[in-house]
């Protein structure tokens, strides 16, 4: 290890709090009842619950998602017999891993027994406090004889993460490599390097698999398990093999598979060259794999190649598997981890892989676009649909092999808890894409010749939020399809220069010229408007050929709204648009107004947004709390400026809507801290409650803190949403995410469906 590297994980581990995890309370602490009930004496009715009935533990402990990591530090990483203590920090740092990839708690044991029977006896003794057990770390053969011994005597899942995590990853990592070659995979001849547990695990999931057992030649450190040799274990002995092979080298020739785990540069350019047509070679030692990347892909061009290391293509990754094995596991209260549960991870995975790959991976990885192929034949560690994809399928094997106590009743309910777990996507986004997905409508996307677009194009399609119609230069647009391999098969391509005719031309242009004549625009001008993607996106909205509208990622905002007012308009009952962003905060979601379009608003304009803020709020479930903003609290500054017009814009509100929770104007603290507020100024509407919704007294103010918030990470931006429109129209920011667009898409799409119950109403 590098010296610099050295010295960060050091400091990295001690700096601030010692280690890398901690115990957090769950309930309520702040008052001597609430301590009451979580100890003496309101404990003791839980306890008694239990008691009675041994399976309410589930209900009233932690239990159910609770997992050991056990080791006794004998095989640690590629360190050797360090001891527990030693062994210490990597036990904490699977349960780190556990925590932020499946929301599964762990308690790390580290135990100072080498003896294999009393580490059984000392886990089965433990075992009451645990949902499940993950061996971690226990050198083999007594790894094999402790686990098979502990999942005979324990009705909780036993995992050696060792053996089959590896096995599990690197199985699905070989599915799809043969799906590329084309080969069959009971016609392949595997070699593997190593003997230990891994190596064995993975050995006997390939069998599982369809390769056959006499296929495989494994070699350990004195050469290649054979019948002639007597030195040989029982687990060894399972994979020994009638022919003597003289070397590594000897086996490789004409292999279809190389599997490595056990130490770096044991295979050199030479031995590749030897194997068969398109070759597959795992070369999992760590941090140095048995062959380097670059020296085998250089003297191969067909070979498909995966290392353990995260700096090239394929990482093999336990994180892949063990924190969602036993998400799925724990959720259905599995008795054990089966083999049909293993093989539903490893097919789980191999299908996630040829899965479209969201931007939110891509941007992780610094890589533009990344495909299905010889570069990607197993999904990146850090993709959040893993979750949802390996968990779900997991429980599902254990409800179907028997071994489920809480069978799953409804699996689109326990997709979106498994999101919600992560925290990755927020409940209000998680609502209001599952909205859009009950009633799918047809968007408009007026900047698709760039590959963002076209990627969120692709996503609310596949994922049914919405039906993308794609308007572009249609050579430009299937040229960005074809090079980044994106399907979108059925989504219509509108070429405005060349797929419409001069009647629909003309249809929309005298539309516009009937709306704008007294405003100044001529009916020639009116044609001429009919060459932009903008007026012509909208005029298919207006004339009800399209549902909703999104522009804005290639052109100025305020370019993008102009042409979205000349064709849609504005609601009569307000006559003027508003900027809207949710800050999608740990603390829930914060809207905030105007943040895009009114510059310096008088007191009726700031009332209106007001309005049409708590509208859109409503729509989600939410009742808005409002706290309209500016740099003094009631009425102290009493000259001219934001202070008054903020202030009169509530008396406007409080005259006009006496029903509407808001106050001001107060500064921002106020308004997000009920108790301070309440404190010093008790005769707000508001009362104890922090404000959920911020209006700005101008443009500069909303604009500049959700930016700044939004780049300090302490929250994430939807948005932003264009209100006061007759119809579903949103303008992006320049240069938005696929994330950013995919969201905005889905709230086009509720838009829309609210749209249409009003009609119908």
């Amino acid at each position: 290890m590098e010296k610099s590297v050295y010295n960060d994980a050091l400091r990295y581990h001690e700096k601030g709090r010692p280690g890398k995890i901690e115990v957090v309370p769950t309930k309520p602490h702040e008052t001597q009842y609430d301590l009451s009930l979580a100890y003496t004496p309101g404990v003791a009715q839980p306890c008694r619950e239990i008691q009675q009935n041994p399976e309410e533990i589930y209900r009233y402990t932690s239990k159910g998602n609770l997992v050991a990591v056990v080791s006794n530090g004998t095989a640690v990483l590629g360190l050797g017999d360090i001891g527990p203590a030693a062994g210490k920090p990597v036990m904490e740092g699977k349960g780190m891993l556990f925590k932020i990839f499946a929301d599964v708690d762990v308690f790390d044991i580290e135990v100072n027994e080498k003896d294999p029977d009393r580490l059984i006896e000392v886990v089965k003794a433990i075992s009451p406090t645990f949902g499940g057990i993950n061996l971690e770390d226990i050198k083999a053969p007594e790894c094999f004889y402790v686990e098979e011994k502990l999942k005979a005597q324990l009705d909780i899942p036993v995992f050696h993460d060792d053996q089959h995590g590896t096995a599990i990853i690197s199985g699905a990592a070989l599915l799809n490599s043969l799906e590329i070659t084309g080969k069959n995979i009971a016609d392949i001849r595997v070699v593997i390097s190593g003997a230990g547990a891994a190596a064995i695990s993975c050995a006997k999931l390939y069998v599982q698999l369809g390769v056959k057992q006499e296929s495989i030649v494994m070699f350990d450190s004195r050469g290649a398990l054979s019948k002639s040799r007597t030195d040989l274990n029982e687990a060894k002995k399972q994979f020994a093999c009638d022919m003597d092979y003289q070397s590594l080298a000897d086996a490789m020739d004409g292999a279809d598979l190389f599997l490595g785990l056990s130490v770096g540069n044991l295979v050199s350019a030479d031995m590749v060259r030897l194997m068969a047509k398109d070759p597959v070679v795992f070369a999992m030692a760590n941090p140095t794999p048995e062959i380097a990347y670059d020296e085998a892909t250089s003297v191969r061009d067909d070979i498909i190649m995966a290392t353990g290391r995260s700096d090239f293509p394929n990482q093999i990754n336990n994180v892949l598997g063990f924190p969602f094995i036993f998400r799925g596991a724990l959720d259905v209260r599995a008795r054990e981890i089966n083999e049909p549960m293993k093989i539903a991870a490893v097919k789980a995975l191999a299908a996630l892989a040829k899965k479209y790959v969201p931007e939110l991976v891509t941007k992780a990885y610094n890589m533009e676009n990344i495909v299905f192929g010889k570069e990607y034949i197993i999904p990146k560690p850090l993709d959040p649909r893993l979750i949802t994809t390996v968990a779900p399928a997991v429980a599902r094997a254990a409800m179907e092999t028997g071994v489920a106590r809480k069978p799953i009743e409804n699996w689109d309910d326990y997709e979106r808890e498994l999101s919600a777990r992560l925290g990755s996507e927020n409940k209000l986004i998680m609502t209001i894409c599952n909205k859009a997905k009950l009633n799918p409508k047809r968007v408009v996307f007026a900047d698709a010749n760039n590959l963002k677009m076209l990627k969120a194009a692709r996503f609310v399609q596949e994922q049914g939020i919405a039906h993308p119609i794609l308007l572009g230069k249609k050579a430009e647009i299937q040229k960005i399809l074809s090079d980044n391999k994106i399907e979108l098969d059925g989504v219509p391509i509108i070429d405005i220069f060349q797929d419409v005719t001069d009647e629909k031309r003309q249809q929309y242009a005298r539309l516009l010229f009937e709306k704008r004549k007294r405003k100044g625009m001529s009916y020639d001008e009116a044609l001429e408007k009919m060459d932009s993607r903008d007026y012509f996106g909208c005029m298919m909205v207006e004339t009800g050929e399209a549902d909703a509208f999104i522009s804005g990622f290639s052109r100025k905002y305020a370019d993008t709204i102009r042409p979205a007012i000349h064709v849609i308009g504005t609601k009569e009952e307000f006559n003027h648009i508003a900027g809207m962003y949710i800050m999608l905060t740990p603390k829930g979601p914060l809207f905030l107004a105007d943040t895009t379009v009114n510059s310096d608003p008088a007191p009726q304009t700031i009332a209106d947004t007001t309005v049409l803020v708590a509208n859109e709020v409503r729509r989600f479930k939410i009742e808005p709390r409002i706290a309209v903003l500016s740099y003094s609290n009631f009425g102290a500054f009493k000259g001219k400026g934001s202070p008054v017009r903020a202030s009169e814009a509530v008396k406007i509100l409080h005259q006009n809507y006496p029903d509407l929770i808001v106050d001001g104007e107060m500064q921002a603290n106020y308004a997000l801290n009920g108790a301070l507020r309440q404190k010093k100024f008790p005769f707000t509407k508001l009362g104890d409650a922090d404000a959920n919704v911020l209006i700005f007294p101008n443009l500069s103010s909303g604009n500049i803190l959700y930016k700044v918030l939004q780049e300090l990470g302490t929250a994430k931006a939807l948005g932003p949403i264009l209100l006061g429109m007759k119809k579903p129209i949103h303008v992006l920011q320049m240069e938005s995410s696929v994330r950013e667009i995919v969201n905005l898409v889905a709230i086009a799409v509720v838009d829309a469906q609210e749209a249409e119950i009003t009609k119908q109403t």
